[in-house]
């Protein structure tokens, strides 16, 4: 069944910048029917009804809890069957979903973990919604990176994160960054806008608990913030940026391969 909705997936929706990106949009347009991608139906709904309780008055566009795994292949199938069911189209695909390894294991194990979802993921659920996407008078897509994917950051000394390591992410991050320019090419042809963005430093559970609290503690940014640059991209206010070469920033312009 067609909507007349504009319809959007963030994956990883349950928490962190995925969820206040689902309540950012849903605050924006009561036209948008916003779907909250989570692994587990159960997170999914917590954090909806969650919404729901904290953002009542102000939420104006639909939100339905989409269960949807990103490492799962049958997982994705089955969210597309749904989307397509209820909906008909994808108009908008944001690649939420991310890990960042902070345990002790080794390299290939924690190489291995951080592609898995970073890339692999991001790559199948894109290729498994393009027909979706495809039926969309103004699709987008949204690859959230990082700059500390960046490889001209991560050579320059007066980069203020170069003392950080993270290696697993940073690689998968430059990964995203290629995957995002291969699907801007690849689907130009039909119209389709695709961009990474780098939503800053975020307060976010990436790295558990501990790692919140320090983020907290060294100045991240509110998660809020990336939310509301996510919103204006999708409403057509970023298209200059998406047509230069580099990522989409937050706060503005955009940042080196």
């Amino acid at each position: 069944m067609a909507s007349n909705k504009t319809v959007i997936l963030v994956t990883g929706a349950n928490s962190g910048i995925g969820y206040e990106t689902v309540v950012a949009l849903s605050n924006a347009l009561p036209s948008f029917h916003v779907l909250l991608g989570s692994r587990s139906l159960e997170k999914g709904q917590l954090a909806l009804n969650d919404m729901q309780r904290t953002h009542s008055s102000s939420l104006k566009g639909a939100i339905s809890v989409l269960q949807i795994d990103v490492t799962d292949q049958k997982s994705i199938q089955t969210a597309k069957d749904e989307i397509e069911t209820q909906f008909g189209k994808l108009d908008v695909l944001i690649n939420n979903a991310g890990l960042m390894v902070y345990q002790q294991m080794d390299t290939l194990t924690a190489l291995r973990q951080t592609f898995e979802t970073n890339v692999f993921g991001q790559v199948v659920v894109t290729e498994t919604l393009e027909p979706l996407l495809k039926k969309s008078t103004d699709p987008y897509i949204v690859y959230v990176s990082s700059e500390q994917g960046s490889v001209t950051n991560r050579l320059d000394p007066n980069y203020q994160y170069r003392h950080l390591r993270g290696d697993s992410y940073r690689i998968s991050k430059a990964a995203v960054n290629m995957l995002a320019a291969c699907h801007r090419y690849n689907y130009a042809e039909w119209g389709c806008k695709v961009l990474a963005f780098n939503p800053g430093w975020c307060v976010s559970n990436l790295t558990g608990e501990k790692g919140r609290k320090m983020r907290l503690k060294m100045g991240a940014r509110d998660p809020k913030e990336p939310a509301e640059a996510l919103v204006d991209i999708i409403q057509g206010g970023r298209d200059d940026d998406i047509a230069k070469n580099g990522m989409v920033d937050v706060d503005g312009g955009v940042l080196p391969w």
